[in-house]
C-alpha cells in the first residue's frame, strides 16, 4: 500500500466531510493505492455518523474521550500501521485542509526517489489562495520575541521569525526544512518506525517539533515539496477555544523546551513571555477601560496570561 492518511476530527463535521472530498479525489490522481483512516475526538456533534454514512471506505475510529491532536493522531497511526501490508507512508492531515489535485501523489513520488528523506511537507494555501508559509525552523528566542512585539513586517516573514524564503517555493523544486507545518506532514512508515509515534504529552501544538527534532537527530531529512499544494484553513477547530488553546500552545512549547533545549533558552524565553504577557495585560486593561472588550472577555484572557506565567 502507498499511503495511509490520518485525520483528527473535533467538532468540525462540514470541514472533515470536505477535506476527506479532495483527499479521495486526489487519490484519483495518482493513482495510489491508500486507506484513510479517521479519528472522532469525542464530537459533541454528528460527525462520526456522517462521515461513516458518506465514507464508509475509510476507517472510522470512535474515540470516548478528547485524546488532543497527538493522541489522535497516534491512535490512527497505530491501526494504519497493523494492515497487511502497511503502508509505505503515513499522512497527518488537518481536517481543515483541502488537498489540491497530484498534491499526495508528488509527496509520494519524492519520498519514493529519496531514502534518505524520513518526511515531506507541502505548499499551503489560505483559503483564499493568498500565500501560507508550510515550513519552519526549529524555535528561537527571536521567534518568542516575535510573538509579542511586530517590529517590521518584513522580519515577521523573514529567517528571524522561522519563516523559509518565498522565492524557494516559487522555484518549485523540493528544499530542506526544519519541520513542516502539522496541517499536512507525510512520513516514510521506516522513519517513523525508528523515530517513534507522536509524543502524547502534547495534547495541541508543537507535537510535530518534537518529532522533527528527533527524526533530524536519527540521520533522516526532512523536505518541503512546494509543487504539493494543499488549501489549510487554519485553526478553524482550536479557535473554539481560544483561551484554552493558548494556554495548551505554552503548556506545549515549555515540554518542547524542556526536553530538546538547554537552561539558558528556557529562561530567556520565560523573560520574553513575562515581559510579553504584562504588555498585553496593560492593552486589556485599556480595551475594557474604553469598552471596547467585555468584561468577561477581559477576565477569560487575563486568567489565561496569569495560566501561562504559573506553569
Amino acid at each position: 500500500m502507498d499511503l495511509g492518511v490520518v485525520i483528527v476530527s473535533y467538532n468540525t463535521c462540514s470541514l472533515t466531510l470536505d477535506c476527506l472530498a479532495s483527499v479521495y479525489a486526489a487519490l484519483t490522481q495518482g493513482p495510489l493505492e491508500a486507506q484513510v483512516c479517521v479519528v472522532d475526538n469525542a464530537s459533541g456533534d454528528d460527525s462520526a455518523a456522517r462521515i461513516a454514512e458518506r465514507y464508509p471506505q475509510a476507517i472510522l475510529i470512535r474515540s470516548e474521550e478528547n485524546l488532543g491532536f497527538a493522541g489522535g493522531t497516534n491512535l490512527g497511526l497505530a491501526r494504519l500501521l497493523a494492515l497487511d501490508p502497511a503502508p509505505r507512508h503515513l499522512l497527518l492531515l488537518n481536517p481543515d485542509t483541502l488537498v489540491q489535485p497530484q498534491a499526495l501523489s508528488r509527496m509520494v513520488a519524492f519520498l519514493d526517489q529519496r531514502p534518505d528523506v524520513g518526511a515531506v511537507g507541502a505548499q499551503l494555501a489560505y483559503g483564499d489562495g493568498s500565500f501560507q508559509h508550510g515550513a519552519f525552523h526549529f524555535p528561537t528566542l527571536w521567534m518568542a520575541f516575535f510573538d509579542f512585539w511586530t517590529i517590521n513586517h518584513r522580519l515577521i516573514h523573514s529567517r528571524l521569525n522561522g519563516r523559509y524564503p518565498r522565492r524557494l517555493y516559487a522555484a518549485g523544486e523540493p528544499f530542506p526544512i526544519d519541520h513542516p507545518l502539522g496541517a499536512a506532514l507525510m512520513a516514510r512508515r521506516e522513519a517513523l518506525e525508528q523515530v517513534g509515534l507522536l509524543d502524547e504529552g502534547y495534547f495541541m501544538y508543537c507535537e510535530e517539533i518534537d518529532w522533527c527534532l528527533r527524526a533530524k537527530r536519527l540521520g533522516w531529512g526532512i523536505y518541503c515539496v512546494p509543487q504539493a499544494r494543499i488549501t489549510h484553513l487554519e485553526g478553524q477547530s482550536t479557535r473554539q477555544f481560544r483561551e484554552r488553546m493558548f494556554i495548551a500552545l505554552w503548556r506545549s512549547r515549555f515540554r518542547l523546551f524542556t526536553k530538546h533545549y538547554g537552561a539558558a533558552y528556557r529562561a530567556g524565553v520565560r523573560l520574553i513571555l513575562r515581559a510579553g504577557l504584562a504588555r498585553q495585560s496593560r492593552q486589556v486593561r485599556r480595551m475594557l477601560a474604553k469598552g471596547e472588550l467585555e468584561a468577561e472577555a477581559a477576565q477569560r484572557q487575563l486568567a489565561a496570561y496569569r495560566t501561562v506565567l504559573e506553569m
